[in-house]
């Protein structure tokens, strides 16, 4: 028989719950709760992860890790665990993502996802994140992501990707940044919207070819097309770019003059090796890029004073004539130049002695001039043995 003061606090615990009762979790809808079924039955932990270990289908889908949900939908999925050095996922992207309608944010880890990307992804209309990098995907970039009109991020870099880039993906009216380097990728860049917000184009080492649209958006800040086949002057596209703090073309074919007032911009660094630019260096106003590499190419005349202001400069293997500026040295000797590799050009001189101290933190190489290098130094193992040019290449050369 049940106390009588038992009986009363249960009484009043009954009529607790039943006029205060505890808010119950939202319910994951079929669908949603099906396409997580899916994923985890295409995807594992590699050896080492241990990402999937919790994922538990008799517990509630939005407790497990990567899972965001709002009210009974699936919101944001994190594929794989975040943490620095985790081995990451293998098996294959499901087509039954497509099922995550209320999708905003969709990520995976870098790992050994391999085979194409589901063309399903464009069902998710409410995406704006999109970033499936570092992994084993392959075969075209969908051309049905171009119809995501809310996207913002698409980093699809360092897989295996081919086919030519969807005419309509850089046109994504949100988009602001777009990641595809390291891929397969051929054929042109895409033109883009005049009022796209594009901040972050990044298609470095892929096989793209032609030249580089004129509608770049003046909203980007950093642009990397490095390790392509792309070709052209450059000089009517450049200057309109005000706002960049980061320019890489180093390994295509670009030609023509380099626009001097590219210099004066706020660039953390500026690298144009390995093209074929020509024509003399026409600066427009002070040098404020710290690192500049504009070796193997074409370009001659003198070299201008004000780049004497970067602290690592790459002028190698170019057509450069006439004495190197007396700023250098300055700059030089007071330790505020930690790279100046000057050697293949033809210069006849440099006001720097034996008598005067290098310090340890420079690099400086002269080698294979029209002069005889007036310091010894250290040079890279690429310029070679030989100290200065053969004297039949230097018409007006003079010893210092």
């Amino acid at each position: 028989m049940v106390a009588p003061a038992a009986a009363a606090a249960i009484a009043l615990l009954l009529i607790t719950i039943l006029l205060f009762p505890a808010p119950m979790a939202a319910v994951l809808i079929p669908t949603d709760y099906l396409a997580l079924q899916s994923i985890r039955k295409s995807l594992s932990d590699l050896p080492g992860s241990t990402y999937f270990a919790s994922w538990d289908f008799t517990a509630d889908p939005c407790s497990f890790p990567g899972v965001l949900c709002r009210d009974d939908r699936v919101v944001a999925l994190a594929l794989g665990d975040p943490r620095a050095g985790s081995p990451g996922l293998s098996g294959h992207l499901p087509p039954t993502l497509g099922r995550l309608s209320a999708l905003a944010e969709l990520s995976l880890v870098p790992g050994s996802v391999s085979g194409p990307i589901p063309t399903s992804i464009s069902l998710c209309s409410t995406l704006r994140f999109l970033a499936l990098s570092r992994n084993l995907l392959s075969g075209p970039i969908p051309p049905s992501l171009s119809s995501l009109a809310h996207l913002r991020v698409i980093d699809l870099g360092f897989n295996f990707l081919s086919g030519t880039i969807p005419p309509l993906l850089p046109r994504l009216p949100s988009l602001s940044t777009l990641i595809l380097a390291g891929n397969r990728l051929s054929g042109p860049i895409p033109s883009f919207a005049l009022n796209s917000p594009l901040v972050r184009l990044d298609l470095q080492h892929n096989r793209l070819s032609g030249q580089i649209p004129v509608s770049l958006p003046t909203s980007l800040r950093y642009l990397s097309l490095s390790s392509n086949q792309l070709s052209g002057p450059v000089d009517r596209i450049l200057p309109s770019l005000h706002r960049l703090s980061f320019l890489d073309l180093s390994s295509n074919s670009f030609s023509g003059p380099i626009p001097g007032s590219i210099f004066a911009l706020p660039l953390s660094s500026l690298r144009l090796q390995r093209n074929y630019f020509s024509g003399d260096l026409r600066l427009s106003g002070p040098v404020r890029i710290p690192y500049i590499d504009l070796s193997f190419n074409r370009l001659g005349g003198r070299i201008p004073a004000a780049l004497s202001a970067a602290e690592w400069l790459y002028l190698d293997y170019n057509r450069f004539i006439g004495e190197v500026p007396t700023g250098f040295v300055d700059r030089i000797l007071k330790g505020e130049m930690r790279v100046l590799y000057l050697q293949h050009n033809f210069l006849t001189g440099m006001a720097i002695g034996p008598p005067s101290k290098i310090p340890m933190i420079t690099s400086l190489c002269l080698q294979f001039n029209c002069m005889v290098p007036p310091v010894q130094t250290a040079c890279p193992a690429r310029a070679g043995q030989q100290r200065t040019r053969p004297a039949e290449q230097c018409p007006k050369w003079r010893k210092v």
